[in-house]
């Protein structure tokens, strides 16, 4: 089963929590510090609550495609690729407390999207890693943030920013 994800920044994670288990009438998955996502089945639809800065309206951060298998995702990367898109794959990213494989794309509002899998589930320690068994343990703990070095799109496109992870 494949569901598309919105994740979003909000200030007040905790008020995000009790009105979007309301909304979907559901609880989250996973709650971890400054972190919480929701897997709604009906609609499909796996929600993701990122804790931003105090009193910041919220954003959306990112959208992406929850597949089934990394066979999946590098079939997507294959087809955006020779479609012409420019792709940035990372294979097993330890983002939003799980070891994901994934490709990144931007639409043409620069718009982040990502295509993954989640393939195990990680410690919390080693949260935005991409090779959990050497990295350090990380700093804050946060998850999916814009501050990544740009990336250059290809075929004279301009550089821009992609989420770091999830």
């Amino acid at each position: 089963m494949s569901r598309v994800q919105l994740a979003l920044r909000v200030a007040d994670l905790e008020a995000s929590i009790e009105f979007y288990s309301t909304l979907f009438h559901t609880t989250p998955a996973k709650r971890r510090p400054g972190y919480a996502n929701f897997a709604i089945v009906e609609p499909p639809l796996k929600l993701v609550l990122l804790e931003g800065e105090p009193g910041e309206e919220t954003r959306m951060d990112h959208l992406g495609v929850e597949v089934e298998s990394t066979e999946i995702v590098n079939a997507a990367a294959h087809r955006l690729a020779d479609a012409g898109l420019a792709t940035r794959p990372e294979e097993e990213t330890t983002c939003c407390y799980a070891v994901q494989d994934k490709v990144w794309v931007t639409g043409p509002g620069q718009e982040p999207w990502e295509v993954y899998t989640v393939t195990a589930d990680a410690r919390p320690d080693l949260e935005g890693k991409t090779d959990p068994e050497q990295s350090a343990v990380a700093g804050d703990g946060t998850c999916c943030t814009t501050d990544a070095q740009p990336t250059p799109m290809g075929d004279g496109e301009p550089a821009t920013k992609q989420p770091s992870c999830c």
